[in-house]
Parts: structure tokens; sequence; C-alpha cells
């Protein structure tokens, strides 16, 4: 098969198209012929430092954690998945390849409405909005939550997913064209960071849970301006992940300061994840309450191109690789 290798630690052009082995099956497997592939900022840490993010050998190493496409084979002990079932799959590495190899408990069926081809943008935003939003931030139906980076991926799904839930939304974008893009949404309140101060703006909202990807001074405002017994979850530190912080503010509201990596997670939780995903969040997909953002498909082949663009963070939604 064709697949994406990151042949050393380096920029966009160290992403290679090469021929290489189809995935073996474990028991408990399913072999996906894919259809496509999402690109995430996770792909693009462990490009630039496979020593530290990669698995295996860097010249054997196939990014991508999520894809979408066809059951080719089962494995001898899977029996909720067959040969010709169409899903959708969060896997640790590997999504960037004709086929890959995934625990079928971590595969869920294409949602209604939903192409095989764009249902690739799904399972890594869903799956982590889900773990981190839901169950390490407790979001209640009828609480606030604030998204920080609203048009990523995590963005434009976790807001929709947050207002489906019963929940008043907040968010924080760069550029006029990307607050504009997000009220057309209709997902909540927005604030152009570089116009407004959103720590001023919104310091007497009493926002429930927080979720960040930005890191750096953002933390303590975003303490500032929690309610009581609220929420700060962290899924990435762009800006900087060595922060100052008042621990005051923390025992003063009784805060709760967490954060997680999806990838490394075992796969019992990702089962976990899953599981409960299919239960609360496909409904919203079938009755047409959520659907993914998509920016724009590359081909395989241009991997690089496609990792140029998530650097550039000029994409609005998801970026995927179709096969």
């Amino acid at each position: 098969m064709k697949a994406i290798h990151i042949t050393k630690s380096g920029g966009p052009d160290v992403l290679q198209l090469q021929e290489t082995p189809k995935p073996t099956l474990e028991k408990n497997q399913v072999l996906i012929k894919v259809k496509a592939a999402g690109v995430n900022r996770s792909d693009v840490i462990t490009r630039k430092n496979t020593a530290t993010y990669g698995k295996g050998s860097p010249q054997t190493l196939i990014p991508g954690l999520e894809v979408s496409g066809v059951i080719e084979e089962i494995g001898a002990e899977v029996n909720d998945k067959k040969v010709g079932d169409q899903v959708c799959a969060l896997i640790s590495d590997g999504g960037y390849a004709e086929y890959v190899a995934v625990d079928s408990s971590h595969c869920l069926p294409i949602p209604e409405g939903i192409s095989l081809e764009d249902a690739a943008a799904i399972p890594e935003t869903v799956f982590t909005v889900w773990f981190d939003v839901f169950m390490l931030g407790k979001l209640q139906p009828g609480e606030k939550l604030l998204i920080h980076g609203g048009t990523s991926g995590i963005g434009t799904m976790g807001l929709q997913m947050a207002k489906a839930w019963g929940c008043e939304t907040y968010t924080t974008a760069g550029t006029q064209e990307k607050t504009n893009f997000l009220k057309k949404m209709k997902v909540g309140t927005v604030l152009n960071y570089k116009k407004e101060a959103f720590e001023e703006v919104w310091k007497d909202e009493k926002i429930d849970v927080i979720l960040d990807m930005v890191g750096g001074d953002y933390t303590q405002k975003n303490l500032d301006i929690l309610n009581k017994k609220g929420r700060l979850v962290y899924i990435n530190g762009m800006k900087s992940t060595d922060v100052s912080i008042n621990l005051r503010t923390i025992m003063a509201k009784n805060l709760t300061l967490t954060g997680s990596f999806l990838k490394p997670q075992i796969a019992e939780v990702k089962t976990q994840i899953a599981q409960q995903v299919e239960k609360n969040i496909w409904p919203m997909f079938n009755s047409k309450a959520i659907h993914p953002i998509i920016y724009k498909k590359f081909p395989l082949a241009e991997a690089a191109e496609a990792h140029r663009l998530m650097e550039s963070s000029e994409h609005i939604g998801k970026i995927l690789l179709t096969m």
C-alpha cells in the first residue's frame, strides 16, 4: 500500500509517499480501506520531533489519528463489526495510508447524512471534546462554556456539541473573517482577541468550563473569569506551556485545573469514549444539530501542503487527506 512516512524530524518536506506493507491484524482489530484521513495539530508536533512524540523508528512512522473508510477484513475475535461496514475511527497513528488496522471498539458507524469521506473529520475532534469538556470538565446543560480558537477543528465541533447539549457558548478568534464565520454558525458569543481582551469583556459572565489550547498568559486570565467551582481544561499550550498562576484564585473559587493528551490514552479509555460518544453525540449528527466543518481536502501525496496549511492557522475547521 501507499502511505505517508515521516522520514526524519523536520518541516513538511520530510513527509514522503512510500510503498509499505499492509498492516497485519490482531485478533481484536479490523482492517480499514481508508477513504480519507484527518490532519491534526498533533501530526505536526510528531513530525517536528519524532524522537519525543513518534512511535518506533522515524523511517517507519506514519502519522494520522483519524480515518474513515470501509472494513475489508476482521480479526478472529471481532463480533461487533463485519466486512463491508462503513466506519470512522480514532487511531494512535498510521492514518495517512491506504489501509489501517484499528481496534474494532474504536470504530463508529458513519453518522446519518455525513458522507464517507467527510466522516474522517469527526473522530479526533468529537472524542477530544467529549473526553475533555464532558468527562473531565463535567459540562452540564445550562452551564457556560468558553473554547479558545473557535475556528479550529476542535472549536467548530465543540461549540456545536455544547450548544446542542443545552449550554451557552463563548469563543475567541483572531481575524474578522473567522469571527464572521463563527457568527454565521450561530454558536454563541464571539470575540476577536486581537481587538478586545476577553478577560475584560467576559469578567462578569461567570463561565463554568473553559477549553484552552493557548496556554501562556491566557492561564491566569482564564482562572479569573471562571465561575465558582469552574473547570479549566488544557489540550495544548501553543503560546507556552510554562505558566505563572495565582493559586489563591484557585482556592478562593474552588476551581479545577486539568487537561489531557488523547493520543496516549489506553485502549480501554478510548473504547469508553467511543461508547459514550455513540450514545450521546451521534444522535446530534442524525438530527442535523451538528456537522463537521471542512476547510480543504488534499490528495494523500500532498500531505506536506496540508501540513503547511495547518501551520499557517489560516484554515477554518478541518483539513483532510483523501485516497
